[in-house]
């Protein structure tokens, strides 16, 4: 059987080029392509690097590391977590690792966690190749709904405490995830109260127009709507960004309303933290001006 090989993949090294973040390039060291499908959506690309663990690649972009990919879960999913006060169902659109899952579920409040992503061969390599985050699947509080996220919300009113969008980038199938009306739709499908986070359009380094104008979005359809980052070194330019948004008015997402005893919180996570969760969404001062919307 031959060699498994990928255009990314040159010399030893995979190369991320992308017009998305145009005269910078990521590369990483690969011991061995695991596997290379060519699913409905997307082209999915699995392999072990020398020095990041397994790596996840959909459609010639890193979406995750075994080294780093806590920082990006636990952020996307407690930055919304803990700022509501009982989220008792959960939906994550996207996430076929399983990673956000993963979070969601240590959460005591939680009854039910539901995952809809649009392509099964992730959730299938994902539960094959990376363990370490697929293992959210195996909780029995999650269950499983392959389809169009957007097509899944249209049909659901009033019924989720969080909703964690964790996409790809806006390119190719979770485009319309960065657009104004998937925003309504996850307003709608939230009970009263409810928080979404988001993928923000990656950071604020190469993106802040897009940033920007996705708080503008997110501030016509909530009454609150923030901008956090986390670092995250396999990333372009280190790290990527959330948009945390509301329903309630009054609820200040930008300090948690729930937190774990301390000890409890090192146990749970490598990254967030309560402290973490309020620093989050201190910015810079060219990004914080920009934002100002």
């Amino acid at each position: 059987m031959s060699e498994l090989t990928h255009p990314t993949i040159k010399d030893g090294w995979f190369r991320e080029i992308s017009e998305m973040w145009p005269g910078q390039a990521m590369t990483l060291k690969v011991n061995q392509v695991v596997c290379h499908e060519k699913s409905e959506y997307q082209d999915v690309l699995i392999f072990e690097s020398s020095d990041h663990g397994m790596v996840l690649v959909l459609d010639n972009v890193i979406q995750c590391t075994e080294r780093d990919e806590f920082s990006y879960q636990e952020m996307i999913t407690h930055l919304a977590m803990n700022a509501h006060p009982n989220p008792k169902k959960v939906l994550v659109i996207g996430g076929g690792d399983g990673g956000v899952l993963r979070e969601v579920v240590k959460h005591d409040t939680v009854e039910e966690a539901i995952l809809c992503d649009i392509d099964e061969a992730v959730i299938r390599l994902s539960k094959k190749y990376l363990p370490g985050m697929s293992v959210g699947f195996q909780h029995p509080k999650t269950k499983v709904h392959v389809g169009d996220g957007f097509k899944f919300l249209a049909d659901r009113k009033n019924e989720f405490d969080v909703i964690i969008t964790d996409s790809s980038d806006p390119e190719g199938p979770a485009e319309s995830l960065f657009q104004k009306p998937y925003f309504q739709l996850l307003h709608d499908a939230l009970k009263e109260g409810g928080v979404i986070t988001t993928q923000g359009s990656e950071n604020q380094w190469l993106h802040l127009a897009l940033i920007t104008k996705l708080k503008q979005d997110c501030k016509s359809v909530f009454p609150v709507a923030e901008y956090a980052y986390t670092t995250i070194p396999t990333y372009p330019s280190g790290q990527i960004g959330f948009m945390v948004c509301c329903k309630n008015p009054e609820v200040d997402v930008k300090k948690p309303l729930r937190s774990w005893p301390r000890e409890e919180e090192e146990k749970l996570c490598k990254y967030y933290s309560k402290e973490i969760h309020e620093a989050a969404f201190v910015l810079p001062t060219f990004a914080r001006k920009a934002l100002e919307v």
